[in-house]
């Protein structure tokens, strides 16, 4: 096995995580939902969705050093 570098994570990289991981829950939540209306509940489910991913891609580069 190879030795990997482990670097620290800063607190507002763990918070940023943590948002991004929240953005994409609460949109896969809000699209299985029934409460809302249908056409809201697509509409910012799918927002937030979009975001969560989007921003997902940045910050796992730099958290596995790939930047």
């Amino acid at each position: 096995m190879r030795a990997r570098n482990r670097g620290r994570l800063t607190l507002p990289l763990i918070g940023a995580i943590a948002a991004t991981r929240a953005m994409l829950g609460a949109g896969v939540g809000l699209l299985a939902s029934t409460r809302v209306p249908r056409k809201r509940r697509r509409a910012v489910g799918l927002v937030l969705v979009g975001v969560g991913v989007a921003s997902t891609i940045p910050i796992a580069l730099k958290v596995f050093g790939r930047t």
